[in-house]
Order: structure tokens, then C-alpha cells, then sequence
């Protein structure tokens, strides 16, 4: 990801904070010679390995696993928000798009024994679920549970090189970004979330 001074961001505890909150993930491979992507929901485990790993599970009839052990990619992306040059009220500006996302780099492994799996369905279970005023519970113990395993593949990226890029304007005049955020606070969800971003920038 191309990835200038002014907008990168290095500080692995903002870089997790922001994985977890947009933790649905575009993970891509090379496979037979193309590029693959599956769009799943991934779990940081911060505390495995030297940089942390990310777990989920990819569907059994999802040819993707089958590529064996690969260099992956884990896109991560954030609130974005169109910015018009009128929002600036300056000449000799241009649109763009401030928008928040965090690449991951790793070696990706797969796997199917069902300790395991169980192991990362509990997980992702709890993730979701726990926030919820009447979190759903998974029965382990059915049959139809221990069917759908066989139905799922594991997978962990070993993080090996992460990008993280908050574009937000820094680039611009401090009287330019408050402007912007001006602006993007009449807007929609999305637009006001960046806008709450750029007044933490």
C-alpha cells in the first residue's frame, strides 16, 4: 500500500484498536496462478508469536485453502468519506477521499482437526456475541454442530509486516481540515465518523 509520512501510523496499540473494532477482512492469496479473496471475519491474537496472528475459518468448499501454506494479504478497512474541493472554500484544490484501512502480511496456514476449530468457532463466537444484550450461546455438543465442522476450514496468519494508513488531510492546513470536518459533520454515519477521526488527528 503506497503509504506517504503524513498519513502513516505506527502505534501497534491504535493499529489493533482499529482491527478489532473493523475486524471483517479481505483476506487475498495467489492461487493457480491468480489472485483469491475471501471476504471473513478475523481475530487478533496479539500475543501469539512475535507481531500477533490473525484467526478465522473459510468454508470447506472454498477453494482458496487448497493453496496450502501462502504469503496472504489481510485488508482491513475503515470508515472513507468523498471530499469535495468546496468543502476547502480555498482555489487550486482538488476532490479526494480520506478514508482509514491497515494491511497485513503474514504466512498463512490452514487447518481442520476439530480441537482446533472448536477452539477459533468459541472465539468468534464470543467476539460477536458477548456485546449483545441477549448474546446467542453455541451448543457444542449436537450432532448438527459437529457436522458443520467438517464443513470448515481453519486458518492463522503469522503477522509478519503490517501498513496502516489514516489519510485524513494532514496534509492540508489546520483551517483546511477544520473546514472538512465542518463539512462531513452534516453528512451521513460514515462522513461523520471520519470527521470524528480527523478531530482526533
Amino acid at each position: 500500500m503506497y503509504v506517504p509520512k503524513s498519513f502513516a501510523v505506527e502505534d501497534r496499540q491504535r493499529i489493533d484498536a482499529f482491527i478489532e473494532s473493523n475486524s471483517f477482512a479481505t483476506l487475498i492469496t495467489m492461487g493457480n496462478g491468480r489472485p483469491e479473496a475471501t471476504h471473513v471475519p478475523l481475530l487478533l491474537d496479539a500475543s501469539a508469536g512475535q507481531q500477533g496472528m490473525l484467526l478465522g475459518h473459510v468454508a470447506r468448499a472454498n477453494d482458496q485453502w487448497r493453496t496450502g501454506d501462502v504469503e496472504a494479504l489481510a485488508i482491513f478497512a475503515g470508515p472513507h468519506a468523498y471530499i469535495s474541493p468546496s468543502y476547502y472554500q480555498t482555489p487550486n484544490t482538488v476532490p479526494t477521499w480520506n478514508y482509514v484501512a491497515v494491511h497485513v502480511y503474514g504466512q498463512l496456514s490452514f487447518f481442520d482437526d476439530e480441537q482446533s476449530l472448536r477452539d477459533v468457532l468459541r472465539r468468534t463466537v464470543a467476539k460477536y456475541e458477548q456485546p449483545r444484550a441477549t448474546p446467542w450461546n453455541w451448543d457444542e455438543s449436537t450432532e448438527y454442530s459437529t457436522r458443520l465442522l467438517r464443513e470448515i476450514v481453519g486458518l492463522r496468519l503469522t503477522i509478519e509486516r503490517i501498513e496502516a494508513k489514516w489519510k485524513l488531510n494532514q496534509n492540508h492546513p489546520a483551517e483546511r481540515r477544520q473546514r472538512v470536518i465542518a463539512a462531513l459533520e452534516t453528512g451521513d454515519e460514515r462522513e461523520r465518523e471520519i470527521a470524528a477521526l480527523m478531530r482526533e488527528a
